[in-house]
């Protein structure tokens, strides 16, 4: 692939009874007027982009991600830039919708319900949302977005 090769989660979690997805802001006053990202960030050499990925997304936001499903490329239009993207829940639920950035390069993370959070995204990350919702109406699975059951004793 020419260009920079970047990998992140979407990160999903129900707040309220409603599914919400994790979108930073990039820190910087040159960034004050840029659009929302999943976080990602470049692909080492010779590492996985599922590992670079949940590593990302650990790193921005203290969250770590479960990667449940591939979300697929996007091309960014104006560079010759890469984003592989994953569908994610976090191993934890976290506290509440906003997170505490965990790194410098994020000022703000939050939990968005999808309409918001694809109105805030970068254009070219957008698909990653819709990729996201389809997969969730292609499935009749009950269990989206809720904890595993606590392991039964077997005394």
């Amino acid at each position: 692939m020419a260009g920079q090769v970047s990998a992140g989660c979407l990160v999903r979690a129900v707040f309220d009874g409603e599914v919400r997805y994790l979108v930073v802001h990039p820190s910087g006053y040159y960034n004050r007027r840029a659009p929302y990202s999943i976080p990602k960030g470049q692909v080492a050499a010779g590492e996985d982009p599922r590992e670079a990925a949940e590593r990302e997304t650990r790193e921005e936001t203290g969250i770590q991600p479960r990667i449940i499903a591939s979300l697929g490329k996007i091309a960014y239009r104006k560079s010759r830039k890469v984003v592989i993207g994953y569908l994610a829940e976090a191993l934890e639920q976290p506290a509440g919708p906003v997170i505490e950035p965990g790194d410098w390069e994020i000022d703000r993370a939050q939990f968005l319900p999808a309409n918001e959070a694809r109105r805030k995204l970068h254009p070219d990350q957008r698909p990653f949302i819709d990729r996201a919702l389809e997969l969730e109406t292609s499935h009749t699975d009950a269990h989206c977005c809720q904890a595993a059951p606590p392991p039964r004793d077997s005394a």
